[in-house]
């Protein structure tokens, strides 16, 4: 397959993949307006009904950087189309459910699914001309921002104004347009991975990474000292160290762990970790806050209608930052826009000290912290995309993708174990605190400084790009001598 890069329709090209990352991104927040009725509407327990969301993050983490690397070795664009697949079948089955199980089904497919934002993004680099690269991958990971601060109050109005079914069937009316979309629009991307397809690897990592994130995202539900969660952390330790192994002796390994280990990438993904914690934070801390009712002092009395579109101008943000960002990368370099919009999310944590009282205040605290996600979430794919091959751009990138899901899911954790110990008794029921939130928020801030300190050691190599063209011109004048 030729893998030279097309110049026409670069901005539809652009458009289309932003589009596809903004219906996966919706996919996270789809499901939040109707998280509290989900054990009357599908007839069973609150614990039951919390797989319901957890189900789709182990389907997201397991299958990434699976899809990552089946786009290198036969095309991202093939893949591309594929993920659309459960996407819309995952919404179908959804919009059709009466029960859990069925739900469960549909919301795991939906996960499956979320392996096209990292795979249009590594795209970009089989099918834009250099000189766009920078602000193309800017704009797409801005739609994850878009995509989850529009799905939350469009979803609330959905659902409170028709029945809860009409969410998935407008979600597989998306998936299906974006598959249209994608087959007419974006070109024929190159296969150039060398090797097969790592199957014990998949599943070595696939069972780590259960058994970690349920561990993780479960622990409070299990207890924190219980047999079954340090019995699922220890399975995760012994399986991804058994994995590792087995990667660094396979000759076709599903992520290339010596590339990975290279200083570039394992800062940068060392980053996503944090940046991933201190982005979802603010994710959970806020909305709860602007729900609160103000009778507590401290919350904002909201509906959740109204809590999604104050939230709503923050992801917007993520977009209007996105063109600066590839500016500042393209003078200073990615790793600079890294440390900035670490910094910047580090200021809107800090600026909660003393506008968390208001819902304009708030909105502040809100747009400040995203801006940073933004700057940060434009930063961490090219670097990742300029210290490997070509030809492992999908791996690298899901991977990076999954490092980032990790620090979510440690985020909502420990969060959750800070809201839950500092508690208050309010008209019979137990609330977190005004304290609780504060705690959260400054952990938020302190992690949010621990990225900007981990990006600002990232050493920086020469891009892939360059140094295969400066060998290969080494190369034909040594032919010509």
């Amino acid at each position: 397959m030729d893998g030279s890069r097309p110049t026409a329709r670069p901005g539809a090209i652009v458009g289309v993949l932003a589009i596809a990352g903004i219906v996966a991104s919706l996919m996270q927040t789809l499901i939040v307006p109707i998280i509290g009725r989900l054990p009357v509407l599908l007839h069973t327990t609150a614990s039951n009904a919390s797989w319901v969301v957890t189900i789709t993050l182990l389907a997201a983490a397991v299958t990434t950087p699976v899809i990552g690397r089946l786009g290198d070795l036969y095309g991202k664009r093939r893949m591309l189309l594929v993920c659309s697949v459960p996407l819309i079948a995952g919404s179908v089955v959804c919009a059709m459910a009466g029960s859990l199980a069925p739900m469960i089904v549909g919301r795991g497919l939906q996960g499956v699914g979320a392996g096209m934002v990292p795979l249009g993004i590594s795209a970009l680099r089989d099918v834009l001309p250099p000189e766009k690269l920078g602000s193309s991958i800017a704009l797409i990971s801005s739609s994850l921002g878009i995509g989850g601060a529009l799905g939350l109050p469009i979803s609330a109005a959905v659902a409170q104004h028709a029945d809860w079914h009409v969410l998935f069937w407008a979600s597989a009316a998306l998936s299906a347009l974006v598959a249209v979309l994608i087959r007419l629009v974006i070109p024929a991307t190159p296969a150039g991975a060398e090797g097969g397809f790592d199957v014990v690897g998949a599943l070595g990592l696939g069972g780590g990474l259960v058994f970690l994130l349920l561990g993780v995202s479960k622990g409070a539900d299990w207890g924190w000292g219980s047999a079954t969660t340090l019995g699922m952390l220890a399975a995760a330790l012994v399986i991804l160290l058994a994995w590792g192994w087995w990667e660094l002796r396979s000759g076709s390994p599903l992520v290339d762990l010596r590339v990975t280990a290279r200083g570039q990438v394992l800062f940068t993904n060392l980053a996503s970790i944090v940046v991933g914690f201190s982005m979802y934070a603010q994710a959970l801390i806020v909305p709860q806050l602007l729900q609160l009712p103000t009778a507590t002092g401290y919350g904002l009395g909201q509906s959740m209608q109204a809590a999604g579109l104050w939230m709503a101008p923050s992801g917007l943000m993520m977009m209007l930052i996105s063109p600066l960002g590839a500016k500042l990368s393209a003078a200073r370099g990615p790793k600079t826009t890294l440390a900035l919009g670490s910094l910047v999310s580090a200021i809107g944590y800090g600026s909660s000290m003393a506008l968390m009282g208001s819902t304009w205040g708030l909105l502040v605290v809100t747009c400040l912290c995203n801006v940073g996600v933004g700057l940060a979430y434009g930063a961490m794919p090219a670097l990742i995309m300029g210290a490997v091959p070509q030809s492992e751009t999908g791996s690298a990138n899901s991977f990076n993708t999954l490092m980032r899901s990790i620090g979510t899911t440690v985020s909502a954790a420990v969060v959750g174990v800070v809201l839950a110990h500092m508690t208050v008794r309010m008209g019979g029921y137990t609330l977190p605190s005004e304290n609780g939130f504060r705690t959260g928020l400054l952990i938020g801030c302190g992690v949010a400084l621990v990225a900007a300190a981990i990006a600002l050691t990232i050493p920086v190599r020469k891009p892939i790009r360059a140094e295969a063209q400066h060998v290969q011109a080494g190369a034909e004048v040594a032919q010509r001598l």
